[in-house]
């Protein structure tokens, strides 16, 4: 999708349910979805984006740990580091721009460490509207009790618990949204599949990042709930 699937298909004449190339930005640029959140006033962490190392780690310093380290682009679910210590997010950022992540690493975001528990927030929507679809969430750490380095995901379950139905009606009010207007205002309008990875922290909902498609493992889980079929 990032690499413009949707546009391909449309131009061949295949009905399609998926962004365009423009709109998957949402998933393929971290920095654009926070510039995004920052013109629509999205609650999501402190940021600033970075095209060479010094600078971030100037950064880092400045803001002290934890925080968080993201490459800008696609990286399989591996290109975020949770810092907890000033000397790993400083390794963190030689890594991007040592080439660890490719072409994803070419550019940084360094956003602010958010303390609260995560979830995942599913919705389809046509361009104009959204319609909340289910929640879910993921073991992302590779090691037991939530333990060591971020993975694509370990496993999943869902509905998420922490997901109750005033914490539903916030985040579509206050992030689902406010994207799917946003996007379009832009003149990048948003169709298809996608999801908000969720911090809730005390103050409520946060965007962590946009995913334009079901995630993996969260979609086995989402798929096993299904009442009805996928496609009529």
């Amino acid at each position: 999708l990032v690499a413009g699937l949707a546009d391909d298909l449309r131009a061949a004449g295949i009905a399609t349910f998926g962004p365009s190339k423009a709109a998957a930005q949402l998933e393929g640029s971290k920095g654009f979805t926070k510039d995004l959140c920052a013109r629509y006033d999205i609650p999501t962490g402190a940021y600033q984006r970075f095209k060479s190392a010094e600078p971030a780690k100037d950064y880092v310093r400045a803001q002290g740990a934890p925080i968080v380290i993201k490459a800008d682009g696609l990286a399989a679910g591996k290109g975020v580091t949770v810092a907890m210590t000033e000397a790993e997010a400083l390794a963190a950022i030689d890594d991007c721009f040592d080439g660890a992540f490719g072409a994803a690493g070419a550019e940084v975001v360094v956003e602010a460490f958010l303390d609260g528990e995560e979830a995942s927030f599913f919705c389809l929507s046509d361009g104009k509207t959204a319609l909340a679809l289910a929640t879910a969430q993921d073991h992302k750490r590779v090691g037991d009790g939530d333990t060591g380095p971020n993975t694509g995901g370990m496993g999943a379950y869902s509905p998420a618990p922490v997901m109750t139905a005033t914490m539903v009606e916030r985040t579509m009010k206050e992030i689902i949204e406010p994207t799917i207007s946003g996007m379009a205002k832009d003149g990048n309008p948003f169709s298809g599949v996608f999801f908000a990875g969720l911090m809730i922290t005390a103050k409520g909902p946060e965007l962590i990042e946009y995913n334009v498609r079901f995630g993996d493992p969260e979609c086995q889980v989402l798929m096993m709930r299904l009442k009805s079929d996928l496609l009529p």
